[in-house]
This record gives C-alpha cells, structure tokens and sequence, in this order.
C-alpha cells in the first residue's frame, strides 16, 4: 500500500510527530511510505531517520501564492505517486490536501486523525467532511465524541489510541535510576520523591497546580518533593509564579529533549495535570517506563489508566486534591512502587506499538475496499 502523511508543522510538531514517527515505525518494513511535511520541522528529521521513508519538504498555506507553489506542488506528487491513502494530521494539510485533489481522477483515500478537542463547526470543516474525508480517527473515545457531534458525524469515525514503542520506553533497574537521579539532581538531591513530567512547559499544561500543590504542604514533608518539568523553556511570568509559591530550588526545567527517557526514568511518579488533553502520549510514556502517573480528569486523561491501581485522577485545576495525593504519597512510599508495576503491566497489554499500527492499517484497508466494491458495482 502506498501512504502519504501530511504534517503542517513546522517545528516541533508535539503530539503530531510522535504519532506520524511510531506509524512510519509500525509500518515501513511492509508499505511505501512517504511524509510532507515543512524541511524545517522536527518531523522531517525523525522521519528521516525511519528506514525506506521518503520525505518531501513543503509548506501547508492557503496563501493566494501557494497555487503556484505548494498546492501545485503537492497535486504534482499526488498525481505522480497515485498513493492509496493520504493520511492527514491538522486543518492546514487536510484544506490544501482537499484543494489539491479537486478534479483529480482516482483521487486517493483521505485519512484525517482528531488529535486535539477544538471545535468542528467552520465551514471549512463542513467542506472538507464533505470532499476529502473518507474515515475519521479519533484518539480517544472522549475525541470520538466530540467529532460524532461535528460536521464529520456522516464519516466513519473509529478510536484508535496512540501507541507507544513499550521495548524503546521500558522501566531502568534500581541502580540506574540511582545513577540517573545523581546525573541530574546530584547527591545532594538524590533522595527526594521526584515529580516529572515530558508533557510540556505552557501554563495549560497544569504543572504550576502541581507546584502550588507542594507549597500547601507543611514542613519538612514539602521538602521531601522535587518537580522535573521538561520542554520548552517556561515565559518569565511563569518563573515568577514558581517564585511566589517559594518553590525555586524544588521546580527544574531541564529544557527540550528529544530523548526524554533518561530525565524521566530519575522520576518516582508522572504527572499530566493539563487543562485540555486529547488522550496524551506523555502519559504513556511515563506508563511504559514503569512510573505510576497523576493526571487530570480532563479529556481523554482518564483513559490511560484506572485510578488507585497504576495512579491518581484529579479533578482539573484541583490543587487541594493534587496535594492529598502528595501526601498518601510520602506516608506510603510502597505504593510507588506496587502503582509502577502495575503501570508497566498496563502499558504493555494496551498500549504496543504493534496494535497501534495494525488498526491503523485496517481502517486503511477499509477505506480501500470500499473503493473497489463501488467500482465493481460501476461496471
């Protein structure tokens, strides 16, 4: 099968990229794949490094200009190719994937993944549903909701749950954690219950709560917990929030990493405390490392673990329950590691990378034969 991922990024690309990246790993080996996407983005480096993808630098606009470059562009390789599949990941590829297919004969299958909660209401959106949509993946049952309720609810729409290379993202012995947690906090820190997070850095994404959290608790337990929060480096207005909580010296921002597996296997617990999550790859990755998690009951959150058996749910923005969590926590220091296991165990039966692909190639194969029944039923 031949398969066309679209991408508009043009940096980092967040959730985006890890998800394209793990399909071109699941799939490679048996299909022709290829990725359009900005030169500059983070995508079109990974892919690159995936064996036999081919990659294809371009930009997603609906500038007047881009008809006579990047639309033309795109509907040369659509024409050139004859991909089975387009599968596209945001509004900005999925509008000039619709405009670059307008008129072409034996246009390819459209694949559009939901990766986020925002409205579906524009007429853009009732266009596209309309001309270049031919099955809808959601990436959490709260998503698929959400698109039932929207101009694509005559798609076919079916969740398939991010999945997660569980051999590449795998839990460390007790002496490597040990040497990681000196590596990054040093001996002096070492002994404390770390807090860490991959998810990102905005104020959305609800660290500040977990932050706020610790402050509440009284001496020396606050003491006893230390926040590693990865990704981009925070605004000023945010480090002056950490300052007003008196939280300096126990909040650490380790910076953007593309491997976040050593920063993360240092931690004894997860958290992904966002406002808005669609279902969230951060969570599953702390899962799969073998750390018990602390998330929000927000979006599709909820659906990566049960809570009181490989972690916590809280309600959004809740600090008062984020801090009695801290607190069964630090009195009961054995959960931490029962919760792991069990975390570990979760992420291995519901969120391989090899499940992950192959429901994602099924929907592809759907599509397809519905193509060849119609043009059976032609001649």
């Amino acid at each position: 099968m031949k398969i066309l991922y679209t991408n508009f990024h043009g940096g980092n690309g967040g959730g985006h990229v890890t998800y394209i990246v793990n399909l071109l790993k699941g799939l490679a080996a048996e299909h022709t794949l290829t990725v359009a996407c900005p030169a500059s983005s983070r995508l079109y480096r990974l892919a690159g490094e995936v064996a036999g993808v081919k990659l294809v630098g371009m930009e997603f606009t609906t500038r007047p200009s881009s008809w006579l470059g990047a639309r033309s562009r795109l509907r040369s390789l659509l024409k050139k190719e004859r991909f089975d599949i387009v599968h596209v990941n945001g509004s900005a590829d999925h509008k000039q994937v619709m405009l670059a297919l307008l008129g072409l004969p034996n246009r390819p299958k459209v694949v559009f993944t939901k990766h986020n909660d925002h409205p579906l209401r524009s007429f853009g959106h009732r266009l596209r549903a309309s001309l270049a949509t031919d099955h809808v993946i959601a990436v959490s049952d709260y998503v698929a909701d959400r698109v039932r309720d929207s101009v694509y609810r005559h798609c076919p729409i079916t969740t398939v749950r991010h999945g997660i290379d569980t051999d590449y993202f795998s839990p460390v012995s007790s002496a490597e954690k040990a040497m990681l947690r000196v590596r990054y906090l040093g001996d002096a820190l070492s002994d404390k219950i770390i807090l860490g997070s991959a998810g990102g850095t905005d104020l959305e994404k609800g660290w500040l709560d977990l932050v706020a959290a610790v402050a509440q608790l009284p001496e020396p337990l606050k003491s006893r917990f230390l926040l590693l929060v990865a990704g981009d480096q925070p605004k000023p207005e945010l480090f002056a929030e950490v300052a007003r909580f008196g939280m300096q010296s126990q909040v650490c921002f380790p910076g953007l990493l593309d491997d976040v597996r050593p920063l993360l296997a240092a931690c004894d617990v997860g958290f992904v405390l966002s406002y808005q999550e669609a279902l969230s790859f951060a969570c599953r990755e702390l899962m799969a490392l073998g750390l018990p998690v602390l998330v929000t009951r927000v979006g599709g959150l909820p659906e990566n673990l049960i809570h009181g058996e490989n972690g916590w749910i809280v309600e959004g923005r809740d600090v008062s329950g984020m801090t009695e969590v801290l607190r069964q926590i630090a009195a009961e220091p054995e959960l931490l590691r029962q919760f792991g296991i069990a975390a570990r165990r979760h992420a291995e039966q519901w969120f391989n990378l090899s499940d992950f692909a192959t429901h994602t190639l099924a929907i592809y194969q759907q599509c397809c034969a519905a193509n060849h029944s119609r043009s059976r039923i032609k001649r």
